[in-house]
């Protein structure tokens, strides 16, 4: 009980930022932007944070933590509440391959760039080619723990997130106007190129057509892959970093939770009032943990990050489209040409 005592100031922050953030995006305008209350609640936690330092003192730092770290995990397993299976036939294995093509193509590409040309340190740099490669700022906190990356580093990754999303809910629609291609091809290039899946739902309903919806599902298969490259980028991680603690971390067990979850749950027809509110205690979990770490974000330590993650996450962003657009055509023109 003591214990619990030390973290209920902490929890109670965190929950006022969740509350303010939850208030704003419930706003049609900010709605319509694609603006999720995940990416809110960071930036909310890191206005506060900022702006009032003395709220985050010691008497709330032990809820703080609990917030970014437990519930970042219970959240990301939860996560798998939104995959199955059945969405993957949907669309048909040439979305699967473009899917697994970009994620793979995207992290490479971020590790050379950021590792080899701008010397950037391996934490920032697979943080950043996280939230670009497959789910945005989700990926990028669920890769935290996995790291054990400090605040600043993942709160600079979710900044390339937020303004490249924002940016690429302008640019999309644009691109559709360019050249006529079908809603169903369209949407599967935003939804296996997009960061967020908000942003995903933005630029699908602008469009119109079933663009919306054969990009979310298309999206939510690049979800699916955070599990994989969890385990991946754990074990890459400790044997680049020589990081002692990271050496001695096992597989993160709610990343494989994650799978099962995804796997399994579509078969236990569990009723669709239960699901749906652990797929709120999911979203709520996921948003606190977004909070806390804005609360942990000052620009003091944003600095130590310095402009590189900006500079990949921008390099990454013309990837995505550009060679995403490319990897799109190739794919789906070697499945109906039945090379592959």
């Amino acid at each position: 009980m003591m214990n619990l005592s030390k973290k209920i100031p902490g929890l109670l922050l965190v929950n006022l930022i969740l509350l303010v953030a939850w208030g704003i995006a419930n706003i049609s305008w900010v709605q319509h932007s694609g603006m999720s209350m995940l990416t809110l609640s960071i930036i909310m936690g890191a206005l506060i944070g900022n702006l009032a330092p003395r709220l985050t003192h010691e008497g709330t730092h032990a809820g703080v933590m609990l917030a970014q770290q437990n519930l970042l995990r219970w959240g990301v397993a939860l996560y798998g509440l939104n995959l199955s299976l059945q969405q993957i036939l949907q669309v048909g294995p040439a979305a699967l391959v473009i899917d697994v093509v970009m994620v793979i193509g995207t992290l490479s590409l971020g590790w050379y760039v950021g590792v080899k040309l701008l010397h950037m340190d391996p934490q920032t740099v697979i943080l950043t080619s996280a939230g670009s490669a497959i789910c945005g700022a989700a990926a990028v906190v669920a890769t935290e723990p996995v790291l054990e990356a400090p605040a600043h580093k993942t709160a600079a990754a979710v900044g390339t997130v937020v303004l490249f999303g924002s940016l690429a809910m302008i640019i999309y629609p644009l691109l559709a106007t360019l050249h006529p291609i079908s809603s169903f091809l369209f949407g599967t290039y935003t939804g296996s190129t997009v960061h967020e899946v908000a942003q995903v739902v933005a630029i699908g309903k602008t469009i119109g057509g079933n663009t919306a919806d054969t990009a979310v599902i298309v999206k939510m298969i690049r979800v699916m892959l955070l599990a994989p490259f969890l385990l991946v980028a754990g074990r890459m991680f400790r044997q680049t970093s020589g990081n002692s603690s990271a050496a001695k971390a096992g597989v993160p067990v709610f990343a494989v939770m994650f799978i099962l979850i995804a796997l399994v749950h579509p078969y236990l027809h569990l009723p669709d009032a239960l699901v749906s509110v652990l797929r709120q205690l999911d979203v709520y979990m996921l948003a606190m943990a977004m909070a806390a770490l804005g609360l942990n974000t000052t620009m003091a330590k944003l600095r130590l990050a310095g402009k590189d993650a900006l500079i990949l996450g921008g390099l990454l962003f013309i990837w995505l489209i550009i060679g995403g657009g490319m990897v799109n055509l190739l794919v789906q023109q070697a499945f109906h040409t039945g090379w592959l």
